[in-house]
């Protein structure tokens, strides 16, 4: 009871109305000023999940079946209309499009995110997670040139806690709840060069690398 096809049900209409205007607002900022497609997905609330599945392996954390996506460059008009039609969905990136994200602990992250910002490196957008995951996004294809970036700068063989995102997979975008657990938020917004122009994963990798191994140890 409580849930909808998409979310929790608020109690009351007029905080409701302000869930959706926050949420329509978002999507079309990513959508119309980013540039990235936005997923409805999944919420979860006391470990079950809105899609319905009693035995969901991801609650809240997963696009709603059908769910069509609002696409790159949708307007106010177009994000509010689409997102309608699933009310209380939290807002969804897809990877692989327009970035690919590197994904190490909360602590972690912000100790490199300062580290690189004294080095006057590119960033990017960056996302701190309720599970206590900071996430990195850097320019597509990343997932795919990781193994061998790691090799080349010798840390393949370390045990490292840093995991890369690509094609297929999705990221909770901020103000979305994630999996019950609480908003997600970022810790380096997008800005008009990040966004679509995210920087190569080699730029972070060593520091985020070196970085992990001190923090895992």
């Amino acid at each position: 009871m409580g849930f909808t096809i998409g979310g929790i049900r608020e109690k009351r209409s007029g905080s409701r109305r302000r869930v959706r205007t926050t949420e329509c607002t978002a999507v079309a900022e990513y959508t119309g000023l980013w540039g990235w497609d936005v997923v409805p997905g999944a919420r979860a609330a006391a470990g079950r999940c809105s899609c319905g599945d009693p035995v969901c392996t991801a609650p809240g954390a997963h696009p709603l079946p059908f769910a069509e996506p609002v696409p790159a460059g949708a307007g106010l008009d177009v994000a509010t209309k689409a997102w309608s039609e699933y009310p209380g969905a939290a807002l969804l990136l897809p990877v692989g499009r327009s970035f690919d994200v590197i994904e190490v602990a909360e602590a972690a992250g912000r100790r490199a995110l300062v580290r690189l910002e004294r080095m006057g490196l590119p960033l990017g957008p960056v996302c701190a997670t309720p599970a206590g995951r900071a996430q990195f996004f850097v320019a597509p294809g990343a997932a795919a040139e990781l193994p061998g970036l790691l090799y080349r700068m010798g840390w393949d063989d370390a045990d490292l806690d840093l995991h890369c995102l690509g094609p297929g997979g999705h990221v909770t975008a901020p103000p979305s709840d994630l999996g019950g657990l609480g908003p997600v938020r970022w810790l380096r917004p997008p800005t008009l060069d990040t966004a679509g122009a995210p920087p190569q994963a080699r730029l972070l990798l060593g520091t985020l690398a070196y970085i992990c191994h001190r923090t895992h140890r």
